[in-house]
This record gives C-alpha cells, sequence and structure tokens, in this order.
C-alpha cells in the first residue's frame, strides 16, 4: 500500500462552539448493516452508512465476497445478498485498511464458508492482535493455513460445516461475540456465547431484524446469547442513527468552551453506548437527551449540550464497556475539570488502533497535563485550565487525533497534532463539522492571527 504524506493539525483557542446538527452515522452499526445485507437473501437497503474509510473497506470486501452493493447518494447503499453459505473465493486478499472491526467481523463471515481468504491491513491494523477472535473460530473450524500467525496479513480457510460451541468471553468483546455469531449462522446446531459483562449488542438487534433464531437471557455465569443455525436472513430496510463515538467530541467542545450551546441530533442513545454521557452528568456537565424515541430498533436522541464547569471523578471499571472508545476524549476533559479523575478497567486500550492508554498519557504530559498511567488505569489531575503548546503523536489513531485536537480548542495555547490523515477513518467530515461550530482548526503550526 502507498504511504500517505503527514498530515499535522492544529486548533487554537476557540470563542463558542454553536449551532444544531448531524454527525456521522454510527460506525458499529454500519459495519455490520453491509455484513448482515451480503449474508441476507434479497435487497437491504441502508440509510445513514457512516461513508469513513473503515466502513468503506468494509463494503469493498463484502463485494468481493460476491455481494451486490450500489452506493445510492450521499449515506444510501443497497447491498443484494448471496444468502447464508453463498459468498464466494476472492479474486485477491481482502484489504481492510485500519479497520479492525471490519476485519474481526469478516473472520467471523470467513469461517461459516468453506473458502480460502487473505486479509491484509495497514501498518497500524496489522500490528493489532486477533488471537482472542481466532481462538474461538477455530474451534468452530476455522483453519489459519500459516501455523502460530495472529496478526495480518492473514490467509485463512473457513469450515465446509461450522462446529457450534459454548464459549465465555474471557475479554469483554462485542467484536469477538460478533465472529462468533457470524460464524453460527452457518453451523448445525446451537451457539452459546457467555459475556460476563455487557458488551454492545448491534449484532444482536440487527439479527433480529434479520430474522435470525437469536435469543438472549441472563445466566449464572452471565449475559447468555443463544442462536440456532444454520439460518437464512432476509433483506430489509436499515436507518443507522448518529454515531455517539463521533457525537463525544463535539460534545466535549461544547462544554469546554465558554458560550457554548449546541445540540445534536438524532445519536445512537443505546445504553451499552452511553457511558460517557453519564460520567460527564456526574462531572457536572450540562447535558440533555431530547426527543428520545426509537428508530430502526435502537435507541435514539437529539443531545443539547452547553458548557459547564467540570469536577474529577472516579470512573468504575464496569462501566469500560459501554465507553471504551471514549477515554481519550474523557482524559481530554478530566485534564480541564476541578480535582482528579481516575479511570479504572482500561487494560482494552492498549489494544487499539494504537496503545491508547500510554498515548493519552503522553499527549496530556506533553501539553502540561499532571498524568499518571498504570498496567489498567489512568489518573488526570484537573487544574480547570490547560497550558497546551504541545504536538501529540497520534500513532496512526484517529481518536486519540480528534481528542487533542478538542483540547485546543479550550486550552491557554495550540495543541498541534503530529498526522490528521487518519480521521477519515471514522470521521470523514470531521474538519469542516468542526468549523462549522466555530472550532479554530489549521494546517499550520503557528497561532492564527
Amino acid at each position: 500500500m502507498t504511504a500517505v504524506e503527514p498530515q499535522p493539525l492544529t486548533s487554537h483557542r476557540a470563542t463558542s462552539i454553536t449551532g444544531r446538527v448531524h454527525v456521522p452515522g454510527d460506525k458499529s452499526i454500519s459495519h455490520r448493516a453491509l455484513i448482515f445485507g451480503a449474508l441476507a437473501i434479497g435487497r437491504t437497503e441502508i440509510s445513514g452508512v457512516l461513508e469513513s474509510e473503515d466502513v468503506l473497506a468494509t463494503g469493498r470486501a463484502v463485494a468481493a465476497l460476491g455481494a451486490g452493493t450500489a452506493r445510492l447518494s450521499d449515506g444510501q447503499w443497497v447491498v443484494t445478498g448471496c444468502g447464508t453459505g453463498g459468498l464466494a473465493a476472492p479474486d485477491q486478499a481482502l484489504d481492510l485498511g485500519n479497520s479492525g472491526t471490519g476485519t474481526r467481523l469478516l473472520l467471523g463471515v470467513i469461517a461459516g464458508h468453506d473458502i480460502t481468504v487473505t486479509l491484509v491491513g495497514d501498518e497500524s491494523l496489522s500490528q493489532r492482535p486477533m488471537q482472542r477472535v481466532l481462538t474461538p473460530l477455530q474451534q468452530m473450524g476455522l483453519e489459519i493455513l500459516e501455523t502460530g500467525r495472529t496478526t495480518l496479513p492473514l490467509t485463512v480457510r473457513g469450515a465446509a460445516q461450522p462446529l457450534p460451541i459454548t464459549y465465555t468471553l474471557p475479554v469483554a468483546s462485542a467484536q469477538v461475540k460478533s465472529a462468533i455469531l457470524l460464524a453460527a449462522l452457518m453451523s448445525d446446531g446451537i451457539t452459546t456465547v457467555i459475556e460476563p459483562e455487557p458488551t454492545r449488542d448491534h449484532t444482536e438487534r440487527l439479527m433480529q431484524a434479520f430474522g435470525a433464531n437469536i435469543t438472549v437471557s441472563q445466566g449464572p455465569a452471565g449475559q447468555e446469547i443463544q442462536l440456532a443455525g444454520p439460518h437464512e436472513l432476509v433483506g430489509r430496510p436499515i436507518s443507522v442513527p448518529g454515531d455517539p463515538s463521533s457525537a463525544a467530541f463535539l460534545i466535549a467542545a461544547a462544554l469546554l468552551v465558554p458560550n457554548s450551546d449546541l445540540t445534536i441530533e438524532n445519536v445512537l442513545v443505546n445504553t451499552l453506548r452511553t457511558g460517557l454521557f453519564e460520567t460527564l452528568q456526574e462531572m457536572g456537565a450540562d447535558i440533555t437527551l431530547l426527543n428520545v424515541r426509537e428508530d430502526g430498533g435502537e435507541p435514539v436522541a437529539d443531545i443539547r449540550a452547553r458548557s459547564s464547569k467540570l469536577k474529577g471523578v472516579t470512573v468504575p471499571a464496569e462501566r469500560a464497556p459501554s465507553m471504551i472508545d471514549e477515554y481519550p476524549i474523557l482524559a481530554v476533559m478530566a485534564a480541564f475539570a476541578s480535582g482528579t479523575t481516575k479511570m479504572l478497567g482500561l487494560a482494552e486500550l492498549k489494544v487499539k488502533e494504537s496503545d491508547r492508554l500510554s498515548a493519552t498519557a503522553s499527549g496530556l504530559a506533553d501539553n502540561g497535563v499532571s498524568v499518571e498511567v498504570g498496567d489498567d488505569c489512568l489518573t488526570v489531575r484537573g487544574m480547570g485550565t490547560v497550558p497546551g503548546g504541545g504536538t501529540v503523536t497520534t500513532h496512526l489513531d484517529h481518536r486519540l487525533a480528534m481528542a487533542f485536537l478538542v483540547m485546543g480548542l479550550a486550552s491557554d495555547n495550540p495543541v498541534t497534532v503530529d498526522d490528521a490523515t487518519m480521521i477519515a477513518t471514522s470521521f470523514p467530515d470531521f474538519q469542516d463539522l468542526m468549523a462549522e461550530i466555530g472550532a479554530k482548526l489549521s494546517s499550520r503550526t503557528e497561532a492564527q492571527p
């Protein structure tokens, strides 16, 4: 793959963040909608698709596996599926770019098909561990053709008759759960996934919407998700709500910048994704959910955020699965709070697009914030103001880049990220939308006039 020249970006102190806007469609649901559409019989019409680099990579992958895909207009897609078990081996390797979600979910799809597929990715994705998803899929019959390999590039062969399994998740991971359930669609029998801690349930909701025989119940060891296979899915219309992880950056900007009043419309507020909002309200944030309703099987709302004085809190470990992508931006907000914020249960951050735990701590320290990092915790000592003035190494991580650009909107001095190109993996219109609501971003490292 061709290397992309890094593009530093600098954020400058803003005077207010205001407006009424939409954020891109939810990344997790967009990936899943494309994949389920490819596995279903007939047409699946999807509105609100996040057209980011990650999701587009998944779209290209399902097309290479034999599904029909057509982009009708912005966010409007039609997928013509091949039916359960009907996908075919692609002519060349599937390039997933930076998409860990797409890779892990597609490994589940491949595990249920008698095909051989090579998956490749960019430098960041090629360093991310896949063992946690490969372990259960190998129990179901997936073969890794290069023995002992657990990172991309990976060449794998799916099973002609995948085996049903009962599997207890050793760590809270919606991606691992989803990969198992996707493979189970093609197995003959009942597959059970046991979750000691609940994780985002978009796969279960979409499977029910597409007609799968899936049940969720509470067992002695945690939540039990059971899927009876083999099972055909039937195409249907899907509406993708706004991504709460993307909304988090705009909400943070409105909370931190004085004289701000921002409303973000049609945001997913699934309780397994709203840990950040709960934490911010504990910190004293002025956040209100308006017009709460259900759309496409998911709860959605308009979110209003206004400038707030924040205080430090302790964030319990059990909340981590519901806000795992939001810790970098929470850490930035904690830097502006009064008092100490301690975030627990963060081991999962070490295996994201970067080691987000150490990278977040380094970015804070580079901008004058007192921070302490442990094996699975982060402590930020907020002083109400942040000196800023640093350049943050993003390690090809889109959420780190966006979090520290938000920091610069309220810090005493501008904040620069060393590369903003990867923001397109989840939020391609980030710079334009931030400018629309009052943010000051520039490609020059010097302060704006």
